[in-house]
């Protein structure tokens, strides 16, 4: 199940985001080569790991297998704040608008052959179901063009914010991918089962209940 951690529930769940960390280093430091990224400790923590942010894990028996989180665009994000040059036209903004950002699986969980993993499924759908009871409807996305087709075949409907640039060696498109019950019923119909993936109901943050 998937797990969602925000600033009112996070004390139950600090092993499990050091495991997430941990894990974030060994994706995109380790297996991808973003060596600016590397830390000592083998955590990958930058500044948008804060109050504002929601981190949504995949956990199994106490194991952290799966990560993604979700950045409100109406505060500094990575599209602002770090690859403003992705977006060539007014960067969107708006309370209905958070960043997906620090996606990653386990490698000992990834499926070779399947386009979308089970985790990935998993993933995908709890922010497709937080974010339609949270009243959002598009996340930003900086990610591999490869993963534009996947995410029409989902059921998202996206739109480039420009062109593709090489960033670290890899080719990176920032898009705004619109969402909604129809994109949920996809995965779902892809899953085989009608459940929520969330373990628990959550509070809603209190950047959106303001």
């Amino acid at each position: 199940m998937i797990h969602i951690v925000t600033p009112e529930n996070d004390y139950l769940y600090r092993d499990e985001m050091e495991q997430a960390y941990r894990l974030r280093h060994q994706v995109f430091v380790e297996e991808m080569g973003w060596t600016e990224l590397a830390k000592p400790d083998g955590r990958e923590i930058d500044p948008f790991d804060n109050e504002h942010a929601v981190h949504m894990l995949y956990i199994e028996h106490g194991e952290v297998f799966g990560y993604q989180r979700l950045l409100p665009s109406t505060r500094p994000h990575l599209l602002s704040e770090v690859m403003p040059e992705l977006c060539e036209v007014e960067r969107p903004v708006g309370a209905h608008i958070w960043e997906w950002t620090r996606f990653c699986v386990a490698r000992s969980r990834r499926e070779r052959g399947r386009a979308v993993c089970p985790i990935t499924n998993l993933l995908l759908s709890a922010a497709v179901e937080w974010g339609l009871e949270c009243g959002i409807s598009k996340l930003i996305i900086e990610t591999n063009p490869t993963w534009v087709l996947r995410m029409i075949q989902l059921h998202f409907s996206p739109t480039p914010l420009g062109l593709c640039r090489t960033i670290d060696g890899q080719e990176i498109i920032a898009v705004v991918a619109l969402f909604d019950s129809r994109t949920l019923s996809r995965l779902r119909e892809m899953r085989g089962t009608r459940k929520t993936v969330r373990n628990v109901s959550f509070e809603t943050p209190a950047l959106l209940a303001a």
